[in-house]
């Protein structure tokens, strides 16, 4: 991954740090010097993470919630043990997610369509929302939105409010980047090509899916857009590569 330092010093909040790209990203994000706070809801799992980040870099903290039944007061009390315990937060990279599978609208649970509405956009929101105070304070505050590619996943048929949910993030990046301003927190969008993670597994047979690449591939990338290297990205949508 990333061997220079590009994150040194730096405390970098990965929500959704359990899943294939969150857990990838949270050991390059330490690979670079960063600080991580490993955000989820599956406790075993955010050990794993744990200890493979701890392993390469500055001993990460865990921070076990789960979003869907996260209120606007958890998220602001998660801002305010970070400021307590950390002293600040320089970095957000949203990655958690919610997919069921590929259904038609018409036949769509609504309380899957809610959930994933919920996760995918309204608590990725949430948690931004919470967090953007302590990030204004950062001489480098970066927030990173991961999203799917839209022609996939936005306006394709049967991918219900996980669908719909990509298409709002990506009005809502440059909407909050023109609000913060050219001297406030970068704000901007990660879109990876295809992965090969549970989620896509949900869609995609994974013995027929070759275009698939492992998430560490896009690791180098979140890093990137959360530092300095990423100053130019401000408001945009970047389309990885694979490294």
């Amino acid at each position: 991954m990333s061997g220079t330092k590009l994150l040194q010093d730096r405390v970098i909040l990965v929500a959704g740090a359990a899943g294939g790209l969150g857990s990838a990203a949270s050991v390059a994000c330490a690979q670079a010097g960063a600080t991580v706070v490993l955000l989820g809801r599956k406790v075993a799992q955010l050990n794993r993470v744990y200890d493979a980040v701890k392993a390469v870099g500055p001993e990460p903290l865990l921070y076990p919630l789960d979003l869907i039944g996260a209120s606007p007061d958890d998220f602001d009390e998660l801002a305010q043990r970070i400021e307590a315990e950390l002293g600040h937060l320089d970095g957000l990279l949203h990655c958690a997610a919610e997919f069921k599978g590929l259904t038609p609208l018409l036949h769509t649970d609504p309380a899957d369509f809610a959930r994933a509405i919920h996760v995918d956009l309204t608590a990725r929101w949430w948690l931004t929302q919470a967090c953007l105070p302590l990030i204004a304070k950062s001489d480098a505050g970066a927030v990173v939105f991961t999203i799917d590619d839209p022609e996939r996943a936005g306006s394709s048929a049967f991918w219900g409010g996980y669908g719909l949910a990509q298409s709002a993030q990506a009005t809502l990046i440059p909407m909050l980047q023109a609000e913060l301003g050219e001297h406030g927190p970068r704000v901007s969008g990660l879109r990876p090509g295809p992965m090969r993670t549970a989620l896509r597994g949900k869609a995609f047979q994974p013995n027929t899916d070759l275009k698939a690449k492992p998430p560490a591939e896009y690791a180098a990338a979140c890093v990137e857009l959360l530092s300095v290297a990423g100053a130019g990205q401000r408001g945009n949508i970047v389309d990885a590569m694979p490294a």
